[in-house]
């Protein structure tokens, strides 16, 4: 009780107002549906279900199923994709039974993946089929990897023909590229009509697809002339002709290009929406900021993820074994190079012995090292990510790190030097600590940047388990060269 209880202060503490508001009437009601409905009963207490039966049909609980109802329904699914994500299994898979079946979609969309597992594996084929056909193809295709094949067939062949093209062809593309985060809900207009018959065009929409900054202009092959904001369309004579008022594309992004580029651009350029074309320059699609704020989003995500050694997202109420799976790759390696680094402690057993003083100082050489390298590496992935830095540029970036990491050695190291001096009322033990520490940040600059570089030329993300790396590299370096320096001065 205890552990939800502070799960629930965390959760409030990092939402926004409304949706903390939102989620604190939903846990009031579940816990009163608790007391009320008997979701606490012992199975050994009620072996026929007879008692739980006749809770669930009360009528206090169906008026506490319907309050539960009404404050879902006039939630965002993003609200209720964030609640969901918030509570435990039972809840949480509780509060998913009363969300009405015309919502599932856009709210599995929502919640993170580890959650979207839990709740699409409580549900029926028919459930999924009816959720994910009521997506664009493009919201279809983000949720195909976690759709069991059948629903996938069923959906498929549900479609039009127009649409099923469309998810085939969005399917295609691999999670990095611009094709999988592009939608297909682009207005396009020709460039020898008038800005009248345009204006006419937009006016039978319903509503305009979200983020529309921008018609395109297209020829009749489809191929992409420019683009035709709409504050242009709005204030410019309606009898003007759109080629005459429409401008150059500022960006244009390729289909099969990095969604990495597309976010640089995006923040660069300070977009709202871009066009999406093939090789041809055919129009395909466009690519809105709300999907490259989500890509950014989950990156930045995974690769926190990676930095602490953990292989996928995991849903923080996940079992014991599936979290066990997600983590114990990465803690083996780091008591792999824990072992090590206690095997070169104990090669200097000896020297250990006699100062007694080195095992109090060693942990801060260590630490410092590790802080040092992780700052270093952080640098370097956030650069890469950014398309900053190149496998090129591997030497001017050591030098550089090593340069800074000379004159913080000398910096700290002096004044732990000092400390160390002071305490030991020991002039060669200071120096040691001086020359310890610098050599150490200098190793760890090293580190810093050769980890992430050679995985980067081994095309692997430079993010995973860098700092576990560095951090047993930064350790038992650190001692190493802590306690080698202090066998040859000190004894």
């Amino acid at each position: 009780m205890a552990e939800t209880l502070e799960h629930d202060q965390n959760a409030r503490e990092s939402a926004p107002a409304r949706v903390q508001d939102a989620y604190a009437d939903i846990v009031a009601l579940l816990r009163r549906n608790r007391l009320v409905e008997g979701l606490a009963v012992d199975p050994s207490h009620d072996p026929d279900g007879g008692e739980r039966a006749r809770l669930e049909d009360s009528a206090v609980t169906r008026q506490n199923r319907a309050l539960l109802q009404r404050r879902l329904e006039g939630l965002h699914p993003a609200d209720i994709a964030y609640i969901l994500d918030a509570l435990p299994l039972d809840e949480r898979l509780y509060i998913w039974d009363l969300v009405k079946a015309d919502r599932d979609g856009e709210i599995l969309l929502e919640v993170s993946d580890a959650v979207r597992e839990s709740l699409i594996s409580s549900m029926d084929t028919e459930e999924l089929v009816a959720a994910t056909g009521a997506l664009d193809a493009d919201e279809i295709a983000e949720l195909a990897p976690d759709l069991p094949q059948e629903v996938m067939d069923d959906v498929l062949q549900s479609l039009p023909l127009e649409e099923r093209e469309r998810l085939r062809a969005a399917m295609s593309f691999d999670e990095d590229m611009v094709g999988a985060l592009m939608d297909f809900d682009d207005i396009e207009v020709r460039a020898d009509v008038t800005l009248e018959v345009v204006l006419r065009y937009l006016r039978r929409f319903d509503e305009l697809p979200s983020q529309t900054d921008q018609v395109f202009v297209v020829d009749r092959s489809e191929r992409l002339l420019g683009v035709l904001p709409l504050n242009r369309l709005l204030v410019s004579d309606p009898s003007r002709l759109v080629g005459d008022v429409m401008r150059p594309a500022r960006v244009k992004l390729l289909q099969h290009e990095k969604a990495t580029d597309a976010a640089s651009a995006f923040e660069r350029y300070d977009l709202v929406s871009a066009p999406v074309v093939d090789t041809n320059g055919r129009l395909v699609g466009r690519v809105t900021v709300d999907e490259i704020l989500d890509f950014v989003r989950g990156r930045a995500e995974e690769e926190a993820l990676a930095q602490g050694g953990l292989r996928e997202e995991e849903d923080v109420f996940a079992s014991v074994w599936k979290s066990f799976r997600n983590r114990w790759s990465w803690l083996a390696v780091n008591l792999c190079t824990a072992f090590f680094a206690s095997r070169v402690i104990g090669a200097f057993e000896g020297t250990i012995a006699k100062l007694v003083a080195l095992a109090t100082l060693m942990p801060i050489v260590a630490g410092i090292g590790g802080n040092s390298g992780n700052q270093t590496i952080t640098m370097i992935v956030r650069a890469a990510a950014l398309g900053h830095v190149s496998r090129g540029e591997s030497r001017a970036l050591i030098r550089k790190e090593m340069l800074v990491s000379l004159l913080n050695g000398l910096v700290w190291g002096g004044v732990m030097g000092v400390v160390a001096m002071m305490l030991y009322r020991d002039f060669m033990l200071g120096l040691v600590m001086v020359l310890a520490m610098t050599l150490n940040l200098m190793l760890a600059a090293l580190m810093g940047v050769l980890i992430p570089m050679t995985m980067m030329r081994m095309g692997r993300d430079p993010a995973v388990g860098s700092s576990v790396m560095i951090t047993a590299v930064t350790d038992s370096g650190g001692f190493f060269i802590f306690l080698g320096l202090a066998t040859l001065f000190l004894t």
